[in-house]
């Protein structure tokens, strides 16, 4: 007997919840025609993925910046109208952007 059977014998009317899966919600911020663009650096030793080129407000900005570093649950910040992720994300940023109707191009490597 595995734990899902002791579990419905202990709790017989209870229906599990389905599982979400990391798809993408949709965007709570401006799409711009422009492809962002993608790179990655190091700085300081460490690994950073940096987006730049959006154009579009203030307040979309920082939510895109705050949804990237949710669904990769990682940490980053905003600095000279750059996002900047902690670790090199280029390929999972870059499918999320596209999955939210952006045009990515990747730089370098």
């Amino acid at each position: 007997m595995d734990l899902e059977d002791q579990l419905r014998q202990l709790f017989p009317d209870h229906e599990p919840e389905k599982e979400q899966d990391n798809k993408v919600s949709s965007p709570d911020f401006w799409l711009q025609d422009d492809p962002l663009l993608c790179k990655y650096e190091k700085r300081k030793g460490k690994p950073q993925t940096i987006i730049a080129g959006y154009n579009g407000a203030d307040k979309d900005f920082k939510a895109l910046a705050k949804a990237l570093k949710k669904y990769l649950h990682v940490g980053g910040g905003i600095k000279n109208e750059e996002i900047i992720i902690q670790g090199d994300y280029r390929d999972q940023i870059m499918d999320f952007l596209q999955k939210s109707g952006f045009a990515v191009k990747r730089v370098g490597g």
